[in-house]
């Protein structure tokens, strides 16, 4: 691949290092709660303190989320969100000085 995408970097960075999938996929989870967690504290009046109560608490329950996907038959996973995808591209042209730094 010309420009890998994040998720296909991070496979092949955790296939190469021999980490094991439910570590591997928990660290993933959290680099995204955080990014999440990050953007909702620029994007509404959030303070720090409560942007880590938020990691604190949502952080706690990424082990079970975890686990209940590596107990998933291969038929229950999909990524077909098109609901999704048509929420993010109606807000496509928000203000773009929330997200500098």
């Amino acid at each position: 691949l010309d420009t890998p995408s994040f998720p296909a970097a991070y496979t092949f960075a955790v296939v190469q290092w021999a980490i094991p999938a439910e570590d591997a996929l928990l660290a993933y989870l959290w680099a995204w709660l955080e990014n999440q967690a990050m953007a909702a504290l620029k994007a509404v009046p959030l303070g720090q303190t409560d942007g880590q109560k938020i990691l604190l608490t949502l952080g706690a329950a990424l082990p079970q989320v975890v686990t209940q996907a590596f107990a998933m038959p291969d038929d229950g996973l999909a990524n077909f969100l098109p609901g999704f995808a048509i929420r993010c591209s109606q807000h496509e042209t928000q203000y773009s000085r929330l997200f500098r730094s």
